[in-house]
């Protein structure tokens, strides 16, 4: 039934972040049209927290190491906020370009599967019908067998 999920981040300078998405975090993009640029990222996942609210969103980054991580940033220059380790993991904050923060964290948690590694519903391509083999020679094998073994 779901395919994927998309991610609108908003900015005051998405020029920037643009270019940090795909140049810093190196992520792959498809242009939309007219330079909207949509991110690939790596298999998501989605929790439930409780809330006084309901409309409120957050979004994390996911990484393997997190003292590696904020190391390769702080070399690029940019601004990270110091690694805490929580219960379920070990989280900090990035600066984009355009000024807005975004979380990011190693999880300790266990990982749900992929559900992208499930059967998609989405519409395949379709595939090639195998060539068709030529059917082998049939050999006359016990007859020239025999023939052979009583000579």
């Amino acid at each position: 039934m779901i395919i994927g999920a998309h991610v609108m981040l908003q900015s005051r300078n998405p020029s920037a972040d643009k270019a940090f998405f795909g140049g810093v975090l190196n992520l792959p993009s498809v242009d939309a049209g007219g330079g909207f640029l949509i991110f690939g990222v790596p298999p998501a996942e989605v929790a439930i927290h409780d809330s006084e609210k309901n409309d409120v969103h957050e979004l994390y980054l996911m990484c393997e190491d997190a003292a590696q991580f904020v190391s390769e940033m702080q070399r690029l220059g940019v601004a990270c906020t110091e690694p805490r380790a929580q219960r379920w993991g070990t989280l900090f904050e990035i600066t984009l370009p355009g000024g807005g923060k975004l979380g990011v964290y190693e999880p300790h948690h266990e990982r749900p599967k992929n559900a992208a590694a499930k059967k998609s519903s989405a519409p395949r391509a379709k595939r090639r019908a195998p060539a068709k083999r030529k059917p082998a020679p049939r050999r006359k094998a016990k007859a020239t067998r025999k023939a052979k073994a009583h000579r």
